[in-house]
């Protein structure tokens, strides 16, 4: 007889209806509270979410905004600066700028260490920066392309980029004065980029993203608004002729331990300029340490006592009013001459000279007889219409205006001195300028320093006789037996004038030079005029023929080499003729 198991009878000796807990009756209160509490809660629930999604919806809108959505700017483009062919003088290039949002930035001490010498900061300072900050802060803005696939390569949390412009300047120090710099943040500062600063100035752009944790862009949201891009600017400047003015300037202000120098070009038919050079000059993608002697367009900002260059327009009015011919003689014996109690010497006496020989060989002396036979009204009235004592107009910051006083503030031995150029005050922009007189025939023609394809219209100032003959004694000037015939261009003819001043120190005349040589070429049919100024050169020699005149020649030579202009002198006769001494010049 089998046992029954113990399991089965245990089971069934339980009776759940009789079970005491289970026969217990519940209070009604209690299942009512919790019907109540959750009921309470639900619309807690409820009422939360009617508050953030109906009451207080804009306010978590902006608040999760800010966490993802960002208003990212999209910078405009600066309009690129090129010369008269086309070539790039500036231009803007998009460049990584970091930025780190402290709130999500998150790295150890040895990708902090990596990240700072990145952005080449020290690790202190990259600390500080971070500790300070409460949002978004820029780290380094321009950050090599390279060095930015680098900080990427960290993998770093809350750190990210935007593309912003940097200025590149590929003539670097020979164009640096035409076309001057911008700031880090794109605003104009000197030179072109800052006359034509509402032309080349773009208007931003933007557009509204999503960005992760990581600072990655992940959406787009809306329409974005593009940016409009600055306008380019297409200069006269020939970048050709610009460098090699620079370079031949440079190499003229070192051998003659100079403290500066400039030089212009203008072709005469368009009035436009070919080349403004100055040394020292400096590079505008590096612009620290930088002084006011590099930074300054000496050939537009520096005035001074023109000296001799101003006996050609002496001579001039002379021969436009009928008083004299080129071939009128003038005493000049015994190479001196008192007026009001002042002498006015030559360098050495030269006797009796034509007024044609009074330009070659740069007589004081012979300039001032002339001037003297003139009202001073007709000698200001003259230096007024070639421009002097007036601001150039040009699209140009920084041109100077000189110094002409009124004529009848004019003493006797003022007009005189001013008739070889003391006593006033001019710009080599301006001297540049003038003598567009000779070589348009007669006309003074206005400058641009943008491309001119059309020839300019001039203003009378001389008949076309006068320049001519006039153009004929500066030939006489720069050749045999004149002040400057290292002037002489291989295969060109050219005529100019020589100066030679010391320069002024409060009320008097120290030993320091200004030389400089202002010329045109071909004489014939002349196409440019070069204007070369050398300031205090120190090793002995400082006459304009020996220091500015050779400055000159190669320019001139280069130039209407690049400009196509046909020879107009015999080459093998001029390599093989020696080379003329010079006349000393009076100053």
């Amino acid at each position: 007889m089998r046992k029954p198991r113990a399991g089965a009878n245990s089971v069934r000796s339980v009776n759940y209806a009789t079970s005491p807990l289970l026969a217990s009756k519940t209070p009604p209160w209690r299942s009512r509270f919790v019907v109540v509490l959750v009921a309470a809660a639900f619309l807690l629930l409820l009422g939360r979410a009617v508050f953030v999604q109906i009451v207080r919806t804009d306010f978590y809108q902006a608040q999760g905004e800010k966490r993802f959505v960002h208003k990212q700017s999209l910078p405009a483009s600066r309009g690129r600066i090129l010369d008269r062919n086309g070539l790039v003088l500036a231009t803007s290039v998009a460049m990584p700028t970091v930025l780190v949002d402290a709130k999500t930035f998150a790295a150890d001490t040895t990708q902090r260490k990596a990240l700072a010498g990145l952005l080449a900061m020290p690790a202190a300072e990259l600390d500080q920066r971070l500790a300070a900050a409460r949002g978004t802060v820029t780290l380094r803005r321009h950050v090599p392309e390279e060095r930015w696939q680098q900080i990427q390569a960290l993998k770093l949390l809350g750190v990210h980029e935007v593309r912003e412009y940097q200025r590149r300047y590929p003539e670097g120090e020979a164009a640096a004065h035409v076309v001057g710099f911008t700031d880090i943040d794109d605003r104009g500062q000197e030179g072109i980029e800052l006359g034509f600063q509402p032309q080349l100035l773009g208007t931003s752009g933007q557009r509204v993203v999503v960005r992760d944790r990581l600072g990655r862009v992940v959406e787009e949201l809306g329409d974005q608004a593009d940016p409009v891009h600055g306008r380019d600017v297409t200069l006269s400047i020939d970048s050709k002729v610009q460098f090699f003015a620079w370079q031949r300037l440079r190499e003229a202000v070192r051998e003659h331990g100079a403290k500066a120098g400039s030089v212009v070009v203008l072709d005469v038919r368009t009035g436009e300029v070919l080349a403004l050079a100055n040394h020292p000059s400096f590079d505008p993608a590096q612009r620290r340490n930088l002084s006011g002697a590099q930074l300054r367009n000496r050939a537009l900002t520096d005035i001074f006592e023109p000296g001799s260059t101003m006996k050609p327009f002496t001579a001039a009015l002379a021969l436009e009013t009928g008083r004299v011919t080129p071939e009128t003689t003038i005493q000049t014996a015994p190479g001196r001459i008192t007026i009001g109690g002042a002498t006015i010497g030559d360098a050495h006496p030269h006797g009796v000279l034509t007024v044609a020989e009074v330009i070659q060989k740069s007589s004081n002396v012979g300039t001032v007889k002339m001037a003297m036979q003139m009202p001073a009204r007709e000698m200001w009235e003259l230096y007024t219409q070639i421009g002097l004592g007036q601001k150039p107009r040009i699209d140009f910051p920084g041109a100077v205006t000189g110094r002409l006083r009124p004529h009848k503030s004019w003493r006797p031995i003022e007009q005189a001195t001013m008739s070889y150029g003391y006593g006033l005050s001019a710009s080599l922009f301006q001297l540049a300028r003038a003598y567009t007189v000779f070589a348009r025939d007669g006309e003074l023609i206005p400058v641009t320093i943008q491309r001119q394809d059309e020839p300019a219209v001039g203003q009378r100032v001389i008949s076309a006789r006068t320049a001519r003959q006039v153009r004929e004694m500066l030939r006489l000037a720069a050749g045999p037996g004149g002040t400057a015939p290292q002037a002489q261009a291989i295969g060109y003819s050219v005529g100019g004038k020589t100066g030679t001043a010391r320069k002024q120190e409060g009320r008097s005349y120290t030993n320091k030079y200004r030389a400089w040589f202002v010329g045109l070429a071909p004489v014939g049919d002349p196409r440019i005029v070069v204007a070369v100024m050398v300031d205090e050169p120190s090793k002995g020699v400082y006459y304009g023929g020996a220091v500015a005149a050779p400055v000159f020649s190669q320019v001139v030579q280069q130039t209407l080499r690049m400009m196509n202009v046909a020879p107009d002198l015999d080459v093998a006769a001029q390599i093989n003729a020696r080379p003329a001494a010079a006349e000393l010049e009076s100053f």
